[in-house]
């Protein structure tokens, strides 16, 4: 369950006065998203003592470290903790190959093996969360779906293979996008999570 906690290795402080304030220390630069994983932004609080913890915020993934914490182990830590985040959710860092692989296990699961002509994720979607051009075959979908549990991004991956079958949002789209259990409730949840995107603090 996220946020992570962990201990750390940290040298015991030696004794003395406690810091005049308990209060963050600025975050310190953020590592640049990459390939293969989300943007990681460190933050050192002197708040914490024993442990630091990583979570996932507003598309990066965050790592607290304790202000004790020796620099030369920080580098360690981070890599550990945020291997554990994209752990908890793997699309976090999944390639266009890995969504590939993906929609085709739904496709011969659910739409009689229908392929696209491909299917990529995309930064350039923010009112849609994915799109399909039926007469291209080519599917794409909305970066913003990495951080949803898998059976949402599935259900939205089903979504748009069915599109390949039928364009239109006919009966019969509906009848094939229902052939996976919990379409219903990733519309539900889809919505409540762009709901709370367009009214979270920026």
């Amino acid at each position: 369950m996220l946020p992570l906690d962990v201990p750390t290795r940290a040298t015991p402080p030696t004794p003395g006065p406690p810091p005049p304030a308990a209060v963050p220390v600025p975050p310190e630069v953020p590592v640049p998203p990459s390939a293969d994983r989300p943007e990681v932004e460190v933050r050192v609080s002197t708040r914490r003592r024993k442990s630091a913890s990583a979570f996932w915020s507003d598309g990066r993934v965050v790592v607290v470290l304790p202000a004790s914490m020796p620099r030369s182990a920080r580098a360690e830590m981070v890599e550990d903790l945020v291997r554990r985040v994209l752990g908890h959710r793997p699309h976090l860092a999944a390639s266009d190959g890995d969504l590939s692989a993906r929609a085709a296990q739904l496709a011969d699961r659910y739409l009689d093996g229908v392929r696209p002509a491909s299917i990529r994720w995309v930064t350039n979607q923010r009112s849609q969360w994915g799109s399909c051009t039926s007469g291209t075959g080519e599917i794409r979908i909305s970066d913003r779906l990495r951080v949803v549990p898998g059976w949402v991004l599935d259900a939205v991956v089903v979504h748009e293979l069915a599109h390949l079958v039928e364009p239109n949002h006919s009966p019969r789209f509906r009848a094939l996008v229902d052939r996976y259990a919990r379409s219903r409730d990733a519309d539900v949840f889809l919505d409540g999570f762009s709901l709370g995107r367009e009214y979270s603090p920026r």
